[in-house]
């Protein structure tokens, strides 16, 4: 390959804006000529290695704005101690296609079995298939719903809230709301509805949610629009944390003793 060849190539693949394999040019022209590759399977190379670092850079960023509270993933969740948990169901879910049909899932169980867990890893591997997410606890939900109503900008909030193809509210049902609050949460799930997905976690069964909003009727409406094109999983293990806590030594047994 000429100077001017080369010069051209570089100058070119900067108009295209294929940045991220300039770096990587010499290596991959003189890789592909050690494996004698033919035109098609360089221009393969070349265009993979392309995709795969915007791929990469767009998960970074996809997770960046997330704004998730810790790393967690599937593959560091303990199926065996939490045997309730259909994984099956969960990889599915993975795959990021309840998302795409606009679908929702429902996380149920006591605290600390690992339902936050699960939402952070369901949710960075929605941002892996290519969708973007936002995480969110209900508490600061709720705080920013009810500060955007009081300054007047609510629906461009609820906008906002709607831009994420996948938004995880988190730790629902910890911290009962008020009557104000339930009908703001109301209209972001009605504005979400069959458009976008939701992914809430809750330490109450359904039939409890009454005592969450203050309003069994508002309750069955969030429920019902919740639940319409949903996905449901229940915990019924123990908590991590006990676990943990039993292991150092930190908890007697069942008697008390020490």
């Amino acid at each position: 390959m000429s100077d001017l060849t080369y010069a051209r190539l570089v100058e070119n693949l900067a108009k295209l804006r294929m940045n991220n394999i300039l770096p990587r040019l010499d290596a991959i022209l003189s890789e592909s000529a050690k494996d004698e590759l033919n035109f098609v399977q360089f221009l393969d190379r070349l265009v993979s290695e392309e995709f795969a670092a915007r791929r990469h850079k767009g998960v970074t960023m996809g997770i960046k704005i997330a704004h998730f509270p810790a790393v967690k993933t599937l593959e560091e969740f303990d199926f065996k101690f939490q045997p309730s948990v259909d994984a099956r169901l969960i990889r599915e879910l993975a795959t990021g296609r309840f998302v795409a049909n606009a679908e929702n899932v429902l996380i149920f169980g006591p605290p600390g079995v690992g339902k936050s867990h699960l939402a952070i890893a369901l949710g960075r591997a929605v941002i892996e298939a290519g969708h973007a997410v936002q995480f969110i606890t209900a508490t600061a939900l709720l705080a920013a719903l009810a500060r955007a109503e009081s300054d007047g900008k609510l629906d461009e909030r609820l906008t906002a809230l709607c831009k994420g193809k996948l938004l995880i509210v988190d730790e629902l049902g910890y911290l009962p709301f008020e009557k104000r609050s339930a009908h703001l949460f109301f209209q972001l799930v009605a504005k979400r509805y069959e458009k976008c997905s939701l992914l809430i976690t809750s330490n109450k069964l359904p039939a409890h949610w009454g005592e969450v909003f203050g309003d069994d009727v508002l309750a069955a409406a969030i429920l019902d629009r919740l639940m319409h094109h949903s996905h449901s999983v229940t915990i019924k293990g123990e908590s991590y944390r006990l676990k943990l806590k039993r292991k150092a030594g930190l908890l007697g047994d069942a008697q008390g003793a020490p």
